[in-house]
């Protein structure tokens, strides 16, 4: 099994790449966020490989860190998920998006990518949500202690989901949010207002824009 190549590139295409190692071509698929990291013809590269192998076809898929491998194989567990519609997902969603985007229940993340449509969007969240760690509202990273999927505290969980809502219906996407109603929580604790959990995330929300 190939799980790194190392050699000059040879080719860059929309979808893939041939690298050059001692004279022999690999070709590789990837996702355009690993294509766009690559740098120009004849550049030295490293990248780490998935091979694929059936009976009648070897398929190699490159990355360009260990973080979007991962994700690329637990894209792949869930049913109807195969290697392109993975690279597609992440060429259109950074690995460090899609927890949030899973916690959050955002659809629309996964259904940019072509080959997903809104059922297999949330087939991907329904399978994968027991494989993140538990995104909590009161802050900004998962609480690995946390069963996945189990709901979030009583003190928060309410008017937490409530302010995401409320800025969803003002037209910001789930995800941010859901990011911004869990950086309010963190910043105001857990007796806060739905006014001011839903103020603080507008503020943050137009900061970020």
């Amino acid at each position: 099994m190939i799980a790194r190549l190392s050699g000059k590139i040879a080719h860059i295409g929309l979808n893939d790449m041939i690298i050059d190692v001692n004279g022999v071509g690999y070709l590789v698929s990837a996702s355009s966020r690993t294509l766009s990291h690559l740098g120009s013809m004849g550049e030295f590269i490293t990248l780490l490989i998935e091979t694929n192998v059936r009976e009648d076809n070897i398929s190699l898929y490159g990355f360009i860190d260990q973080e979007e491998k991962d994700w690329f194989k637990q894209l792949c567990t869930v049913q109807g998920v195969g290697a392109r519609v993975a690279l597609a997902i992440l060429s259109v969603s950074p690995p460090e998006q899609l927890p949030l985007a899973i916690a959050a229940q955002d659809k629309t993340v996964f259904s940019r990518a072509d080959g997903v449509g809104p059922k297999l969007a949330t087939r991907i969240i329904t399978e994968l949500k027991d494989k993140v760690a538990n995104f909590d509202l009161g802050g900004t990273k998962a609480a690995p202690a946390a069963k996945a999927g189990s709901p979030l505290p009583a003190q928060k969980s309410s008017h937490a989901q409530d302010a995401v809502s409320a800025l969803v219906n003002l037209g910001y996407g789930r995800s941010d949010a859901f990011r911004a109603v869990s950086e309010a929580s963190g910043a105001l604790g857990a007796e806060a207002t739905l006014e001011e959990l839903i103020g603080y995330g507008l503020k943050s929300l137009s900061i970020a824009v």
